[in-house]
């Protein structure tokens, strides 16, 4: 039986677009080219100043909390409306939509999770050719990035008989040139990026109240092997990307599986992550022939919640649950500075390297210099009237957010 579906093209679609140049920054999925909040190695300089961020366009959207993907010519983005979710690709230059796709889905979350809303949460992933979309109900959907339609969809719920998540499909999926990683179904499993199918499927926990996943996989050489390193609700874990198997796993304490943040690889064999309920710590990893060993090589009773850190020159700036920031040196394990005063609920992270872009909840920019010796805060602008949960991006001089209700495009007079 088909599904439902509705597809809309605009003729503006196949026409070039002249004002953005071929080697333009672009961000394809969470937390940028790398997965780790860097932008990409371009020419354009951060000033140390937001006032030249200008507005460039701005549409109006539903509810919805996914990163924008950026390409060389299009921005995509998702959001719940009246019982559907719906994915939108915009002319980056312009703001144009060229073209819409939705299916039926919407859920609602516990009423002890409503303040963050029940729209959809996870930010598509683009490989050069199809952009891969999750909905709430843990639908996966692969679309045609050029026209929008769609390549094949796998109902998640459907296909293993595991409950729909509490809380939504959040995983974020990690595209590569040869699969499409997800956390879904209470796993982690590898899907063939032409098919849908399945190629390998890991660390089942059974999913629902406890098991579906707040995090992303992020790909990495760790003590000098390639591996997927994956947090579930409970455990911190190694997994070989051609076999599913899992190399080694640890235990992490959190309240109620609250394991959000996206892990963090630092130098050759370490791996930060952090919890609420739970510490602050740097894992390392050690090979010994086949096997790998774990050691906890230091902790901190801080929390970071759901916003992940970047890190620059093995410093790690961290927006805590007690809405402060702070700088970690990754390497001791000390917490060089925190604000005495608190921001937002939440701030999410960018780094050209030299400095940190933050943008927190409220729509608050902030800059901040990279000190590892005190909090120097060289400027901050308001730049959305609304809630801005999802992950900031930045793709050479434009900036692009995804507020609440909208969609906006700045950029820096140079």
């Amino acid at each position: 039986m088909a599904k439902p579906f509705s597809l809309v093209i605009a003729s503006a679609l196949f026409l070039p677009t002249l004002a953005i140049a071929a080697e333009s920054p672009t961000w394809h999925q969470w937390r940028g080219p790398s997965r780790d909040g860097r932008v990409a190695p371009a020419s354009f300089e951060w000033p140390d100043k937001l006032g030249g961020l200008k507005e460039v366009w701005r549409v109006a959207l539903a509810d919805g909390y996914p990163s924008p993907v950026v390409t060389v010519d299009k921005v995509f983005t998702a959001e719940s409306k009246g019982g559907k979710e719906l994915v939108h690709a915009y002319d980056r230059a312009t703001g144009k939509e060229l073209w819409s796709f939705d299916w039926t889905g919407q859920m609602t979350v516990p009423f002890f999770a409503m303040k963050n809303g029940s729209w959809v949460r996870s930010t598509p992933a683009f490989d050069g050719t199809s952009l891969y979309v999750g909905g709430m109900r843990e639908l996966l959907v692969s679309l045609d990035a050029a026209t929008g339609k769609e390549n094949w969809r796998v109902d998640f719920v459907e296909r293993y008989k595991t409950p729909v998540p509490t809380f939504g499909f959040v995983c974020s999926p990690l595209a590569t040139d040869d699969g499409l990683y997800v956390q879904a179904a209470g796993s982690f499993l590898k899907l063939e990026k032409a098919t849908g199918k399945e190629i390998w499927r890991t660390l089942v926990d059974g999913g629902g109240m406890e098991g579906s996943a707040f995090s992303s996989p992020v790909l990495a050489k760790v003590a000098g092997r390639d591996q997927l390193i994956v947090q579930t609700r409970n455990l911190l874990a190694g997994v070989d990307p051609a076999t599913g198997k899992v190399l080694w796993q640890n235990k992490i304490e959190s309240f109620r599986g609250m394991n959000i943040l996206t892990p963090v690889i630092f130098g050759d064999a370490g791996i930060f992550t952090s919890t609420y309920g739970g510490v602050t710590q740097l894992l390392t990893l050690k090979a010994d022939g086949d096997a790998l060993t774990t050691a906890q090589a230091w902790k901190l009773r801080i929390e970071a919640n759901m916003s992940t850190p970047v890190v620059i020159d093995g410093h790690a700036y961290l927006h805590r649950r007690d809405k402060r920031f702070s700088c970690i040196d990754l390497a001791s394990g000390q917490e060089k500075w925190t604000v005495k005063a608190g921001f937002s609920d939440y701030a999410s992270l960018v780094t050209d390297g030299k400095n940190v872009l933050a943008l927190d909840s409220s729509g608050e920019l902030m800059l901040i210099k990279h000190n590892p010796e005190k909090f120097e805060l060289l400027d901050q602008k308001k730049i959305s009237k609304q809630e801005t949960w999802g992950h900031l991006v930045v793709c050479g001089d434009e900036i692009f957010v995804r507020e609440q209700r909208g969609l906006l495009k700045l950029k820096w007079d140079k």
